[in-house]
């Protein structure tokens, strides 16, 4: 799949997040109470699966097997940092296989919290099933949505967008069948991100869905330079919609549904701090203007969120955007 294909939608305008809308939803999401009562479920089942995660990463103790570190980027990165001795590697060897282990699995232990929060199940990993590309489902009166859902904008591959765009055409009937439906609305959604961020792998998913279509199908919404696809064939109505960052999450439960997750996880992780004196210093160059709430208004109070971790906020916050504005 050649990446300047002819019918890649147009790039995408910078998504820019404002700090003050953040905090007006902060404060809508803490005066409603069904919002407020989503944030603490998800808080606690956060608590849990983080918590038990954790405790099976690897520990300081464990053997030097365990850790799979390549010899080359242990090289790489000691004469980056001008290291003399291993002992030195050997204090950055644990927190990275923390990462890593912990990127393996965090978009998975998001999917299980947050999908039956906002009504949908979680569909069981089963090998060779019709199901077995999703990741969450629902159904609603005649309509199956059906979603395979991925962590950030860069996580597919030619071959892997290929082979999903074929199992959703191959299995959408077994599913309108199973569900009892006539409509199926499938959606590759990403969890973080923005189109503009994207590789265009994920628009390929439409791509090999349109290649595979039979030669009768009525084709009611292109995806020549869009980011859907919609037909009708063999009595059913389908779509198809990639779905990035707050597209998917607005998709999946409103506008609010990101920072909700967003609060669910900062109060799952992060404690409440006291007031600091001190000016950090940042490394990254403009951490200090994504992390400044200066602009907060004066004697912003919300239950739902302490100051102190209003920075972390605004921390995801850029995850899901290509910029924060005041």
């Amino acid at each position: 799949m050649a990446r300047g294909h002819l019918d890649l939608p147009a790039s995408a305008p910078a998504l820019l997040l404002s700090k003050a809308n953040i905090y007006e939803a902060l404060k809508r999401i803490d005066s409603n109470e069904a919002a407020r009562a989503r944030v603490l479920q998800m808080e606690t089942r956060f608590r849990i699966k983080i918590d038990t995660h954790l405790a099976s990463l690897p520990a300081a103790s464990a053997q030097f097997q365990k850790f799979k570190t390549s010899p080359f980027v242990l090289l790489f990165h000691s004469k980056r940092q001008g290291y003399e001795r291993v002992s030195q590697v050997e204090r950055d060897i644990i927190p990275a296989k923390v990462f890593s282990s912990m990127e393996t699995s965090a978009g998975r232990m998001v999917e299980e919290v947050v999908l039956p929060v906002y009504g949908w199940e979680v569909v069981p990993s089963q090998m060779h099933s019709p199901e077995s590309v999703l990741d969450g489902r629902k159904t609603e009166e005649d309509d199956f949505l059906g979603a395979t859902l991925k962590s950030g904008p860069r996580c597919l591959n030619d071959e892997m967008a290929q082979q999903i765009g074929r199992d959703v055409v191959a299995n959408l009937g077994t599913w309108a069948q199973n569900h009892g439906t006539t409509k199926v609305e499938f959606t590759y959604g990403v969890l973080y991100g923005t189109k503009r961020q994207s590789n265009k792998k994920d628009w390929h998913i439409l791509r090999s869905i349109a290649e595979v279509l039979p030669v009768n199908t009525n084709i009611v919404t292109s995806h020549r330079q869009a980011w859907c696809i919609g037909y009708e064939l063999d009595g059913l109505e389908v779509t198809a919609t990639v779905r990035i960052g707050l597209d998917w999450w607005t998709y999946l439960g409103g506008e609010d549904a990101w920072l909700e997750m967003c609060l669910a996880l900062i109060r799952a992780c992060i404690p409440a701090a006291a007031p600091r004196n001190d000016l950090p210093q940042y490394l990254i160059s403009d951490l200090e203007s994504i992390l400044d709430i200066s602009g907060l208004p004066e004697g912003f109070n919300v239950a739902i969120i302490q100051q102190s971790q209003i920075e972390w906020l605004l921390f995801l916050a850029r995850h899901f955007s290509d910029g924060l504005v005041p």
